[in-house]
């Protein structure tokens, strides 16, 4: 059994991490500043769909009282997970605006030494 090598196509070692240039940066704290955001924007995305298909099941219930009512629960809940993450991130936005603490960068403010 004969094996042929093609060598004519070199390996550039100098830039096999090139591909990984944007990972640099990358921290512990932005990790959980990531994982923060993504958490509040699905949590508003799902309870977004949940609020338009208790509209569905509403509609589609056809004045069955029990149907209704379901559909007016699941809204209601909808609306509650809704007002809960908007509420989350206001407070989040008031601590960044009144105190300097971002919680979605994670940025702690420098303390200053007071001058004695």
């Amino acid at each position: 059994m004969q094996l042929l090598a093609d060598t004519s196509s070199k390996v550039d070692l100098q830039n096999v991490g090139t591909d990984f240039k944007p990972l640099v940066g990358l921290s512990i704290p932005g990790i959980i500043s990531g994982l923060i955001r993504l958490t509040l924007v699905v949590a508003a995305i799902v309870f977004f769909f949940i609020l338009v298909i208790g509209g569905i099941r509403w509609i589609a219930s056809g004045g069955d009282k029990g149907q209704t009512e379901a559909a007016r629960s699941q809204i209601t809940a909808a609306l509650v997970g809704l007002v809960i993450v908007f509420a989350a991130w206001a407070i989040v936005s008031l601590i960044h605006t009144f105190f300097g603490v971002d919680i979605f960068a994670l940025n702690l403010p420098q303390l200053q030494q007071i001058p004695q």
